[in-house]
């Protein structure tokens, strides 16, 4: 797993603005938190939680310099097992509605959009998703 310093800095290089770079005392409390499943590839992690049968992708993160070769697809397939071994029985997770990448990402993997939160990332809507697990 990577160490709480480096998923800040890498978090940094993906989200300057909105969503706000979480800092490495955040990501800290997430390696504490019993309820966080956390999963990591070289350049790139994700977050999630469960909760009562449910899960929710909190952050995905994989280094602009090695997009588009199958890690954010490795992730996503990753956390959504461990969520389902953790006892979700569905998953949800936000995306900005302008992130087309990110969009297609969780299309291809089963999310279906279920709700819009306007001006929800500095003004861009974000997409609520969710899929059965």
């Amino acid at each position: 797993m990577m160490a709480p310093t480096d998923m800040a800095a890498l978090h940094a290089r993906c989200f300057q603005t909105a969503p706000r770079p979480w800092s490495a005392e955040e990501f800290a409390t997430y390696t504490q938190d019993a309820t966080a499943l956390i999963q990591s590839v070289e350049g790139g992690f994700g977050v999630v939680r469960v909760i009562a049968g449910e899960a929710e992708l909190l952050t995905l993160a994989v280094d602009p310099s090695r997009r588009r070769r199958g890690l954010g697809d490795t992730l996503v397939q990753r956390l959504n097992e461990a969520a389902s071994v953790a006892g979700a029985q569905e998953i949800f997770l936000e995306v900005a509605a302008d992130n087309a990448a990110a969009c297609a990402l969780y299309a291809k993997h089963g999310f279906a959009q279920v709700g819009r939160r306007t001006a929800y990332y500095a003004g861009t809507d974000a997409l609520v998703l969710r899929r059965a697990l």
